[in-house]
């Protein structure tokens, strides 16, 4: 029996060893935040307990990546971040202690399994609707045209062949916004439709915004 407790304790003291070190990271990345630089209305709760702009471009600094790297979009996703360039308090407690990382050199050896997780289709899928709700401003229901332009190229950039035209296709078109649906659709398009465009159904369930990708690549095809 004394065995058994003194197990318990030890687990015990061993996990709250780890609270202590991901809070003493989180609190020294909070420290640099420029405070009279954010406005009270610019971030989800408080500056107490909110790591911003400064504070993640200090911690991509120290984990050895770009904050535009697509592995931050991954991490936030596990921490469940709900504002694009903002960790709260709970966000990191609740994602480091999932992902058993206390110090910044472990999490740095976490960064592999991070980017391996868009390798799985169904991470993928959920990481990519993720990432609408991440990116857009929360008073809007829509994603504005530059940003999803961004993220997109973020998420099937290296992985769709054919998103060079159809960012081309964005960047001509009339649209200033994308709304879910349109952002759902456009990874669905991009996984199930041919190269040629062969397999596409002009009168199947896609959005607008697809059916005129469609004909504007196909004149471009032909001029």
């Amino acid at each position: 029996m004394h065995s058994d407790a003194a197990a318990v304790n030890f687990q015990l003291n061993s996990h709250l060893s780890t609270l202590a070190n991901i809070h003493k990271i989180y609190h020294t990345l909070n420290k640099l935040n420029l405070t009279e630089d954010v406005g009270q209305d610019d971030h989800p709760t408080g500056t107490d307990d909110v790591v911003g702009p400064e504070g993640m471009e200090k911690f991509c600094e120290d984990i050895g990546v770009e904050p535009e790297n697509v592995v931050m979009l991954v991490l936030a996703w596990k921490l469940d971040a709900q504002n694009m360039g903002y960790f709260t308090l709970q966000e990191w407690l609740k994602g480091m202690t999932s992902l058993q990382c206390d110090t910044t050199e472990k999490l740095r050896n976490t960064l592999d399994y991070l980017r391996s997780l868009l390798n799985d289709s169904t991470n993928f899928k959920l990481i990519y609707r993720y990432a609408f709700d991440f990116a857009r401003e929360k008073d809007q229901r829509s994603l504005d045209i530059n940003t999803a332009k961004c993220m997109l190229g973020l998420l099937l950039g290296k992985i769709w062949p054919l998103f060079p035209v159809f960012h081309q296709f964005l960047e001509q078109s009339k649209y200033k916004v994308i709304n879910k649906d349109q952002w759902c659709n456009v990874l669905e398009f991009s996984r199930t439709i041919n190269l040629d465009l062969s397999n596409y159904d002009e009168d199947g369930a896609w959005p607008v915004l697809l059916d005129e990708f469609v004909e504007w690549y196909k004149d471009k095809q032909m001029s």
